[in-house]
């Protein structure tokens, strides 16, 4: 991991943390920003 961020998955170390515990809503939101991301890049 490199800073606060998996260079594998791209999430924060607290997204990963509270993953399980996340709503649907909030998961399909981290996983849009991700994507986003990936575009932009």
């Amino acid at each position: 991991m490199e800073g606060s961020v998996c260079a594998g998955c791209g999430r924060t170390l607290d997204e990963i943390a509270r993953w399980s515990s996340m709503s649907a809503d909030e998961k399909r939101a981290v996983l849009s920003r991700l994507a986003a991301q990936k575009t932009a890049s």
